[in-house]
């Protein structure tokens, strides 16, 4: 007889009943101590705005309209169109759960009447599938086209169909388009952050805490896994109030004082994460480097201001300019090159204000319509993506009140910002919110409301609200007159988390001079014509000095050595502090160098732009690997999945396009058999010619 070590004393099982029975019965203050133990390796999640990644799906604090649909017997299809016949525009999210059960709804209606369409193998196969991915499966496995909707209100009639679809008979087309739309907004649900909302909402109505809802699972499963099994901080919190307000009615020690310190101070206490502003470099015009003395020891320290952040308006508007001033117009037919003059760099600085950017071909379009022979030096021109962001938002907010939708990338600046501001006006919201000129006696970037409602989105880092920016919503509202959905609409907006190389007080300076039509840099390509940076009083580079200057400059003896942590890389400031040593070290033995040249490694010679997209592509990755690994082992019933079947899954995947038929044969894969040994992967290049084992090459 063998006894499983997960239902002997002390274990992690039995741990988890504790944990459960806590909720309502009496336990040991020794057991009440595991419980607590357990409680705090686990304190759940809680949200950080600036950290939200798209690929993590979005969280959700919908409880009113998950109750909404149970309490009302309704599917999210049907009150969305209550809400549309209500005269209302904006759609509520609905939980990943409510969708699925929707979903199941209209699949076991419709099946009745089409049961060799609708087959759990093509269910199956729809699972993850976006809108357009599920339609066109629909055509290649059936040659079903979704329904096309050709009345006057799409939207209004594709929640008709959807509303009837649980209870009557649809036609095929009609079915297709439907169930398409439900597995669409499936997909939109999916992720990391989803799923935590999902679980939470299992725990609101079925009245049960974390400890409880895992113990289910793991009576109905030993083999759960309860790995990246999240859950909101508040939850865990709720929990432990139900656990302590119990186990205080038996335990006379367990006091308010008690609770306070164990709950506050040692388990849920979280300090907040450590000011990085030390790292963000000093601007090269208004800083310097002064020596100062501490326990008889004199250092070089640098003071002064440090550089904006990217997305600040301030700066967004100094590259419109910075570029603008680089920018060379060229006829292929007339051979002529020249700058841009004033009135076109004034009429393209206003459509940047609020475009995202421009490409060279509506460039052209827009200052030589009919021109086939103009070109210019930039593939694309950059804009305001900060103003650009927000109002996209504006955009979605004008539409959800009842106005009629509008594409603000079909019209000019000014008709966009009329526009919004008469709407606004109507609303009873700020419109200081929509300008931002810097100009004449509006010099100050902290005088615009544009610019302080950025910097309220910019530094909001979060709170202890579960959706982590509630206190966003109300201090926007509150401050511009926004209704509160609309308002967390405007929070949703996060910025570029990244710094640009001058100070807000040294653009200020410069910005003026851009637009008078200097350019930013020293003197280059052999121009004298002085710099923006030269008229605002600063000296750009090495290159805006002349070569007397450059003579009589005092070089330092030899090089310092960098201070501790004060890179965010201790292997690389390892290395130049190495690299320092040894050019001292020559200095030494030969003297000073004419000239030293570095050689980086390839990773460091990558911009910082290039780096975080290689990390971004590496969590994408491994977020999509879990997936396909929890799928295996659910769907499939893998117990221990391997590298090579996660491949395999992959490249299943990619058949989407052919219907699950192999390229070469247009043999049809059964999902079933994706893992037997009829089928094997092979080399598009054989391996006797090339060993290229990469997947791209299976």
């Amino acid at each position: 007889l063998f006894r499983s070590a997960e239902n002997s004393n002390y274990s992690t099982f039995e741990t988890y009943r504790l944990r459960a029975k806590a909720v309502n019965e009496k336990i040991s203050l020794h057991e009440f101590a595991r419980v607590l133990l357990m409680i705090n390796k686990k304190r759940g999640y809680k949200s950080s705005r600036k950290a939200k990644s798209t690929d993590e799906g979005q969280l959700l604090d919908g409880m009113d309209v998950a109750i909404k649909l149970y309490e009302e017997n309704l599917t999210p299809g049907q009150l969305c169109l209550q809400i549309l016949k209500s005269g209302k525009k904006r759609l509520p999210e609905f939980y990943r759960s409510d969708l699925m059960n929707e979903l199941n709804k209209i699949w076991d209606f419709q099946s009745k009447f089409y049961p060799d369409i609708l087959i759990d193998d093509f269910k199956k196969q729809l699972e993850g599938k976006g809108k357009n991915d599920a339609s066109k499966n629909f055509l290649g496995r059936f040659g079903i086209y979704t329904a096309d909707l050709k009345g006057l209100n799409k939207r209004t009639e594709l929640f008709q169909l959807r509303s009837h679809a649980p209870s009557k008979q649809l036609t095929l087309e009609e079915v297709a388009l439907v169930i398409s739309e439900v597995n669409g907004n499936i997909h939109s649900s999916s992720g990391y952050l989803g799923d935590i909302s999902d679980r939470s909402k299992e725990l609101y109505f079925k009245k049960i805490t974390v400890g409880q809802y895992l113990i289910q699972k793991l009576d109905e499963n030993p083999h759960f896994s309860l790995k990246n099994k999240v859950f909101y901080r508040q939850d865990y919190l709720d929990e432990f109030e139900r656990i302590w307000e119990t186990q205080a009615k038996h335990h006379p020690i367990l006091t308010p004082e008690l609770k306070s310190e164990i709950r506050d101070i040692i388990i849920f206490y979280q300090r907040r994460l450590k000011s990085q502003k030390g790292l963000i470099s000093f601007c090269e015009f208004e800083s310097e480097i002064i020596e100062i003395e501490e326990n008889g020891k004199k250092r070089k320290v640098t003071i002064g201001n440090r550089v904006c952040p990217r997305s600040s308006p301030l700066f967004q508007e100094f590259k419109i300019w910075q570029t603008l001033n680089n920018v060379k117009i060229s006829s292929g037919k007339e051979h002529w090159e020249r700058d841009l003059d004033e009135d076109e760099k004034l009429m393209l600085a206003e459509e940047l204000k609020f475009r995202d950017q421009l490409v060279d071909k509506d460039v052209i379009k827009m200052l030589f319509p009919g021109r086939q022979d103009i070109s210019i030096n930039f593939k694309k021109l950059d804009g305001n993506k900060t103003i650009s962001a927000l109002y996209n938002v504006y955009a979605k907010i004008i539409e959800m009140s009842g106005h009629d939708e509008v594409d603000f990338s079909k019209t000019t600046f000014s008709k966009v910002h009329d526009y919004v501001q008469k709407v606004f006006n109507g609303l009873g919201f700020n419109t200081q919110i929509l300008n931002f000129d810097f100009e004449g006696d509006q010099m100050d970037p902290d005088k615009h409301e544009l610019y302080r409602l950025w910097h309220l989105l910019y530094s909001y880092e979060g709170d202890s609200s579960k959706t982590g920016n509630e206190g966003l919503i109300n201090a926007i509202s509150r401050r511009y007159g926004f209704d509160k959905e609309y308002a967390a609409m405007i929070a949703n907006v996060v910025f570029q988390d990244d710094h640009g190389s001058l100070s807000a007080k040294a653009i200020q300076k410069i910005l003026p001079f851009l637009k008078s039509g200097y350019a930013f840099a020293g003197r280059k390509e052999g121009k004298l014509k002085e710099s923006a940076c030269e008229e605002a009083g600063y000296k750009h580079s090495i290159d805006s000095l002349t070569k007397h200057e450059n003579e009589q400059k005092e070089l330092l003896p030899k090089l310092e050595i960098l201070p501790k942590n004060s890179l965010r890389n201790p292997v690389v400031e390892k290395i130049l502090n190495q690299m320092v040593n040894v050019i001292n070290a020559i200095i030494d033995e030969y003297g000073k160098p004419d000239e030293v040249r570095i050689e980086l490694a390839r990773e460091l010679k990558r911009s910082a732009k290039e780096r975080e997209s290689m990390t971004s592509n590496i969590n994408k990755s491994n977020i999509e690997h879990e997936r396909i690994r929890s799928l295996l082992i659910n769907e499939f019933g893998l117990r221990h999945v391997s590298r090579n079947d996660i491949i395999r899954y992959k490249l299943y995947e990619e058949l989407e396009f052919t219907v699950n038929k192999t390229l070469y044969s247009n043999t049809y894969i059964p999902r079933e058999k994706l893992f037997s040994h009829e089928f094997d992967i092979d080399h598009i290049i054989p391996q006797s010619r090339l060993f290229d084992d990469s997947f791209s090459n299976k």
